[in-house]
């Protein structure tokens, strides 16, 4: 009998720290949103897995404010560039079923597609290394908003451009490479990018509230679009869905989003080998690392790999991420412009990881003497340079010609910035002084100079 009062016992404390915990996490997520939603105003709905399972999904705001319809997660926003994963995805079935090799010359699909002369491949499209003119840079969009266009149509708009740089030198976001991609995978398969989208991704994976876009169409659940005015909001221009295409023309809801980032961790749609080719941090020709992969941009959240995209057209931004050593997705959609989810979606996740970020709230106390310790002026790469210095008790990082910006210790030599995700951290090497400069993926290291 004491034997089991023990187990029940142990059972009951178990069951009470899962509870906590669960509660914990709950009010950790729904403080970082805070600065997201509020009442009477567009919203956004929030879903972030672990491990398979949904540890968290809500909806705040309006998902229609003339109508005063509260926002539900079954809402169905536009995703805008989160398209492109899906994309990239279509293009490697088709290299899968030996359609396609990534290293094809375009001219193989498009003959008539002028490349000046140079290389122009599937894989310089996809991670953005083209050089090609992107259409949505070029003066003109908003008076053809409005009109429906073939793909062929749009190609026209922009191929005639001069390039920006030659194919693998530079990396640019460019969205005219995911226009042709659309293009090529109807040239190969017979069939409308929408289709192709639809049959081999949307049916199989059961998204059933998954579009190509459409404004016409009568969608269940469409959450609708505003821009900010200088009287609150009002609501999103027009835009003709043939116009974002096959770089943003999709719709969806997070719960469908779920279910293309399980397919995706299960290799239920492309091989292991062909999902390690979209996640891969693909390189220039120099050697120089583009942080982007095919349809994913390559970075980290506090230290963990990631893997991440967002999207933003008229009337709703969206984002991302994907965690795939923490089996952690998160992904937030709203219907509105104006405030972009990335930043939050950063810290969900990592939260969620179980890493989060340094609160610059929760700083640890440091004298003044061990803040001085690392003052000075320092150089780091490009010959930028940024002077530390002590105010009021307070470490200070500037760069030449920019304002002084507060650090806050997390360890004696260890210090984040008040807001976003820069950090430094110093060290001694051979008695000068120098400092690693991390934000992100992206990190450069500095030298104390006298």
């Amino acid at each position: 009998m004491k034997k089991m009062t023990l187990v029940v016992r142990c059972t009951f404390l178990f069951l009470c720290l899962q509870t906590s915990f669960s509660q914990i996490s709950e009010e950790a997520f729904d403080t970082t949103l805070e600065n997201l939603h509020g009442p009477d105003i567009p919203g956004l709905t929030v879903l972030i897995a672990k491990e398979g399972k949904v540890r968290y999904r809500k909806a705040f705001g309006m998902a229609n404010m003339e109508l005063k319809v509260p926002m539900k997660p079954e809402n169905v926003f536009e995703i805008g560039s989160m398209t492109k994963q899906f994309t990239a995805v279509c293009i490697l079935m088709l290299v899968e079923q030996g359609k396609l090799n990534l290293n094809d010359d375009i001219t193989k699909y498009l003959p008539d597609y002028p490349t000046h002369g140079k290389k122009l491949t599937l894989h310089h499209l996809l991670n953005h290394t083209s050089g090609i003119k992107s259409y949505t840079e070029m003066e003109g969009l908003n008076t053809f908003a409005r009109i429906d266009r073939t793909p062929t149509a749009l190609i026209d708009h922009f191929k005639n451009e001069p390039m920006d740089f030659d194919p693998g030198t530079q990396w640019h976001y460019n969205n005219s490479g995911y226009v042709v991609l659309g293009q090529v995978i109807e040239t190969v398969s017979g069939t409308s990018y929408a289709e192709f989208v639809n049959t081999h991704i949307f049916e199989k994976l059961g998204m059933k509230n998954s579009y190509y876009g459409s404004k016409t169409q009568l969608i269940p659940n469409r959450a609708s679009g505003y821009m900010p005015s200088e009287n609150g909001y009002r609501n999103a221009n027009y835009l003709s869905m043939t116009l974002p295409y096959a770089a943003g023309s999709l719709m969806s809801c997070v719960d469908d989003m779920l279910l293309w980032y399980q397919a995706i961790e299960a290799n239920s749609l492309i091989s292991e080998e062909s999902k390690k080719k979209a996640f891969t941090n693909t390189a220039l020709n120099n050697g120089k690392p583009t942080n982007y992969g095919y349809g994913w941009q390559i970075n980290d959240v506090n230290g963990i790999p990631s893997m991440e995209h967002g999207g933003g057209i008229f009337g709703y931004v969206s984002q991302g991420i994907y965690l795939p050593s923490e089996k952690v997705y998160v992904v937030i959609l709203t219907n509105r412009n104006g405030n972009s989810p990335q930043e939050t979606a950063i810290r969900l996740a990592a939260q969620a990881a179980g890493k989060p970020y340094p609160n610059a709230g929760k700083a640890m106390a440091l004298s003044d003497a061990q803040l001085k310790k690392w003052t000075g002026t320092y150089v780091f790469d490009e010959d930028v340079r940024r002077a530390i210095s002590v105010t009021d008790g307070v470490l200070y990082s500037q760069r030449e010609g920019s304002e002084p910006m507060k650090l806050f210790p997390v360890s004696k030599n260890k210090f984040c910035f008040e807001d976003g995700f820069g950090v430094y951290e110093f060290t001694k090497e051979k008695g000068k002084k120098t400092v690693v400069f991390s934000e992100r993926i992206r990190k450069s290291k500095g030298r104390e100079v006298n």
